[in-house]
């Protein structure tokens, strides 16, 4: 098995809108509304967002190849984080979030996620990044692992809202190595 990471263009949008759809329930706490899952989905996760995401300047999307199927994906977002828990949570600047990492269930256990958390840390470098953060539902301790082992750390909190269903998620951040810091509130470009 080999897993290849490249990045999205707008045509793959469908792609990962479908993998968003088979793997956004897997990240929901148990008892998130069925409707408010798929309500979340048609939202966010639709293949006009993904094109939305993949056309402009601020969103990278990251797939996993295995064998020539798709496994996962990952996504990140450049610039200052627009939750003011979040913002006040994450010190290290110019950061980017890592929105979206997510691995298809028939892929799990294989290394995919690791491959892609790799790929993803790497971009978040070449973007000039001195840190990554993420949101994590606070229930999810097998995400929770996963990052921790990934040299990121609890550092806050936020909401997060499915639906009308307002979930716990903690905020954690990995700090780049070698990333040139500026101070909290400069949000010049690199």
């Amino acid at each position: 098995m080999v897993t290849r990471v490249r990045r999205a263009r707008v045509e793959d949008a469908g792609i990962v809108a479908a993998v968003a759809a088979e793997t956004f329930e897997m990240a929901c706490p148990p008892g998130t509304k069925r409707e408010d899952i798929e309500a979340f989905i048609a939202a966010h996760l639709s293949e006009a967002r993904f094109s939305g995401y993949l056309a402009g300047d601020t969103h990278s999307i990251l797939l996993a190849d295995v064998d020539g199927e798709i496994a996962g994906y990952t996504m990140l977002v450049s610039g200052e984080p627009a939750d003011a828990d979040v913002a006040a949570a994450v010190t290290a600047r110019p950061t980017v979030e890592l929105s979206k990492c997510y691995v298809r269930a028939a892929f799990h256990g294989q290394g995919v996620a690791r491959t892609l958390m790799e790929a993803s840390v790497e971009l978040a470098g070449e973007l000039r990044a001195a840190s990554v953060w993420l949101g994590v539902n606070e229930h999810n301790a097998r995400a929770q692992r996963f990052y921790e082992k990934n040299g990121f750390a609890k550092v806050g909190r936020k909401g997060f809202y499915v639906g009308e269903e307002l979930h716990d998620d903690f905020v954690m951040e990995k700090r780049l190595p070698d990333a040139d810091e500026a101070p909290v509130g400069d949000t010049g470009t690199r």
